[in-house]
């Protein structure tokens, strides 16, 4: 098993490479039900957002700058305000430590919304508990995303949401699943990952 838990909320699969980028999967929790208008999806249409938790699937694939994994998922766990959530803290000490990120990484300054996941992420209800990290050279995310999509106890929100900006390759769901689910999330993961790894290498 390749998948190694740092501080109980941030899990790792790691493969050969060493690069810095790869895909994730964030587990969001909404404590009320709300309404949220994600910016200008479906021409501002106010969608009803239930209590429980979300998956978003999405990936960075640079080693450096906004687009390597640490900073991006540093970038989710900032409010447009700057407060972070909890467990940014544990990122900032975890990332260098997992070799995704030099010492002393800093969160992001001045974030702005771009991605239909922000709307939640920025939510004063909603709190960012779990990250999933496949450090990967090849592009996961599609697989990862649709994997997910496809599994019973997932659901879509809204069709398009979390895909607006690369259809097909970005994920936001509502995950009704019980925690039996979520303690078997890492190991299931990690089959796809190898899975994936060894179709490439054949093809190679």
């Amino acid at each position: 098993n390749r998948w190694k838990c740092a501080d109980n909320n941030i899990f790792f699969a790691i493969n050969d490479g060493q690069g810095r980028g790869g895909t994730y999967v964030l587990r969001i929790r909404v404590l009320d039900p709300t309404s949220l208008v994600f910016g200008g999806f479906k021409r501002g249409k106010s969608i009803d957002v239930l209590a429980g938790d979300y998956i978003y699937v999405g990936s960075a694939m640079s080693d450096s700058g906004s687009t390597c994994l640490a900073r991006r998922l540093l970038r989710h766990a900032t409010r447009t305000s700057g407060q972070g959530h909890l467990i940014r803290q544990s990122m900032l000490r975890v990332f260098p430590e997992m070799g995704i990120a030099d010492e002393g990484i800093q969160p992001p300054i001045g974030k702005k919304f771009k991605w239909n996941v922000d709307y939640i992420l920025d939510l004063p209800i909603a709190e960012l508990i779990s990250v999933y990290v496949l450090r990967s050279d090849l592009r996961l995310e599609p697989i990862v995303g649709n994997f997910l999509e496809t599994d019973p106890a997932t659901s879509i929100i809204e069709k398009g949401l979390g895909a607006n900006d690369r259809p097909g390759s970005t994920y936001l769901l509502r995950g009704d699943a019980d925690e039996a689910w979520w303690s078997e999330l890492a190991s299931r993961l990690e089959r796809t990952l190898i899975a994936n790894e060894n179709a490439h290498l054949a093809r190679s």
